[in-house]
C-alpha cells in the first residue's frame, strides 16, 4: 500500500534536509554539491529544485531547522533557572556558546551570514527582537531590572549577542574568545539589574505569604 502524497513529500523534505545538514555541517556549504545532497538523500536534483529552488534555499532551510533547535535548547536552559532573571542570563549565554558547536559555528554563524548576508537581517531575528522584549518587559514588572526601552534594549542585547558568537565562530581560538565574550556579556547584563532588586523580590514574597 502507497504512502498517503503528503507523508511522502514530508519524507522527500526530510531527506533532502538531512542530507544537505549534514554536509554544510561537515565540509561547508562552498564545498558541497547539489548532486551530493540528492545521492545521499536517494533522490533526484528535480526534488531538490522542487522543495527548495535551489542551494541557498536548501541552506536557508537546514539554518531554520537548526534556529528551531537552538531555540527549543535555550528555553530549556532558561526554564531550569531559579529564578527569571537568572533564566535570562543564562538564555543569552547559552546562545553565544552555542557557537562553539562545530556544527552551528560552521553553519548558522560562518557560512550563514557568508551566503545569506547580515545576520541582523535574517527573517527570524525579529521574532527574537520580540522574545526578549517580552522577557524584559516581565523582568521590569518582576522588579529585577531598572527601567529601559524594552525594543531597544532587545535590539541591541540581540546584535551584542549575535555579534559576540560570529566573532568566537571566526576566531583562531574560539575557546578563549567564548570565555572573554561571556565574562563581558555578563557584565554589560548585570548593568540592566535594578540594585535594590533582590530587596524588592523579598519584599513581594513577604507580601504573597502574609496575603
Amino acid at each position: 500500500m502507497s504512502k498517503p502524497r503528503p507523508v511522502m513529500i514530508a519524507e522527500t523534505r526530510a531527506k533532502l534536509l538531512a542530507a544537505a545538514r549534514l554536509a554544510f555541517g561537515t565540509v561547508g556549504y562552498a564545498q558541497s554539491s547539489m548532486d551530493d545532497f540528492t545521492a545521499g538523500a536517494g533522490l533526484t536534483r528535480g526534488a531538490l529544485y522542487h522543495h527548495f529552488g535551489d542551494k541557498k534555499g536548501l541552506l536557508q532551510a537546514v539554518i531554520q531547522e537548526l534556529d528551531a533547535e537552538m531555540t527549543a535548547r535555550l528555553h530549556s536552559v532558561s526554564s531550569r533557572a531559579p529564578t527569571r532573571w537568572e533564566g535570562f542570563v543564562d538564555e543569552c549565554v547559552a546562545y553565544i556558546q552555542m557557537a562553539l558547536e562545530p556544527e552551528i559555528q560552521r553553519i548558522m554563524f560562518r557560512d550563514g551570514p557568508a551566503v545569506l548576508g547580515d545576520i541582523s537581517q535574517w527573517p527570524s531575528t525579529n521574532g527574537c527582537i520580540a522574545a526578549l522584549s517580552r522577557s524584559l518587559s516581565q523582568l521590569k514588572a518582576d522588579g529585577a531590572i531598572i527601567d529601559v526601552d524594552e525594543e531597544a534594549t532587545a535590539r541591541l542585547i540581540n546584535g551584542a549577542s549575535s555579534h559576540a558568537a560570529l566573532w568566537i565562530a571566526n576566531s583562531e581560538a574560539p575557546q578563549e574568545t567564548s570565555q572573554r565574550a561571556v565574562e563581558a556579556f555578563r557584565v554589560l547584563l548585570e548593568r540592566l539589574k535594578r540594585p535594590d532588586a533582590d530587596t524588592v523580590k523579598a519584599r513581594a514574597t513577604i507580601s504573597t505569604t502574609g496575603s
